[in-house]
């Protein structure tokens, strides 16, 4: 039951250029057969003068084929930091994009990931992200946590199954929900929920902090961003905050060390590009783990007590 909540909360944080970088013409974005990957087949023959980053072609504000996203931008200080010729492999963030670019050998780094994936090896994090509350300016909302009165004025957009969905409907405002797909529609811009409420159509996002945070900063219509309190001590399943780090095969323990190296070094720097895109971050929690509060906490059932 836990790794299966493991993978399954894990997808939030689906958890992206000096001289010597290159840049791609045309992406290559791998099929996603489910049958790639597997032990045996002809693999590529990993070259140690590139920084190669599995990376989505099209998922601001993480990456793009074009190299926009802040992830394409650490990527960028942590290939200058080694000396590396930064290159990428694309494949759109969908189930198999792991077994199917890393796991295929067909690119070397993750740039984020959730610290205690159990699928690679992973740096210590390098900074720690949560969901966030975002609302249009004019609307004159308040909005601090679950039990904000403005929070029962108007339809409130989540992804569906995500962990905020939790303590909405413990604080009984899944009636207020207009669901969006916890999967990606690629007909679709990733800005689609901020898109929604500058429109009109949602009268407040509940957003995976870095897509809440950079669209919000984006949008023409004026928002307003609050964190969501940490939910964890009450319902596990409902934990909002999550360490992010880079990761690399399992295998890789040489590699890693140079990445944490170069995390390292380059700490100020990261901070400013997270800034600079408007993702929200929080201080790092240490040996945090959805393991450890799954444990510690359980996965309650008990909805809290009206104040």
């Amino acid at each position: 039951m836990l790794k299966h909540i493991k993978t399954k909360l894990g997808l939030i944080a689906l958890l992206v250029i000096a001289a010597n970088i290159s840049y791609a013409a045309d992406p290559d974005i791998p099929s996603l057969n489910p049958d790639e990957g597997r032990i045996g087949e002809v693999r590529r023959v990993v070259d140690e003068s590139e920084f190669k980053v599995c990376a989505d072609p099209e998922n601001m504000p993480y990456s793009t084929s074009k190299q926009e996203g802040f992830e394409d931008k650490i990527a960028e200080v942590l290939a200058k930091d080694l000396g590396k010729k930064l290159t990428y492999t694309y494949a759109y963030s969908r189930q198999g994009f792991f077994r199917n670019t890393l796991g295929a050998n067909r690119c070397d780094v993750v740039i984020g990931t959730t610290s205690d994936s159990d699928m690679m090896r992973t740096s210590k994090p390098y900074y720690r992200a949560g969901h966030v509350f975002v609302w249009r300016k004019d609307s004159n909302f308040n909005i601090t946590d679950w039990t904000s009165p403005d929070l029962r004025r108007g339809f409130i957009g989540v992804i569906d199954h995500s962990p905020a969905t939790i303590p909405m409907n413990d604080n009984n405002l899944i009636g207020n929900a207009r669901p969006y797909r916890i999967q990606r529609d690629l007909n679709l811009p990733s800005s689609f929920m901020i898109d929604d409420l500058a429109k009109g159509d949602i009268d407040i996002a509940v957003a995976w902090g870095p897509i809440g945070g950079y669209f919000a900063k984006q949008s023409k219509v004026p928002m307003m961003v609050a964190p969501i309190p940490e939910y964890e001590t009450t319902n596990a399943k409902g934990k909002e905050y999550w360490n992010i780090s880079v990761g690399v095969r399992k295998k890789d323990k040489d590699r890693m060390t140079l990445i944490q190296g170069a995390l390292d070094r380059n700490q100020d720097k990261i901070m400013k590009i997270l800034d600079d895109f408007g993702i929200p971050h929080v201080a790092i929690v240490e040996g945090d783990s959805l393991e450890k509060v799954y444990h510690k906490y359980g996965a309650n059932t008990k909805k809290p007590e009206a104040k």
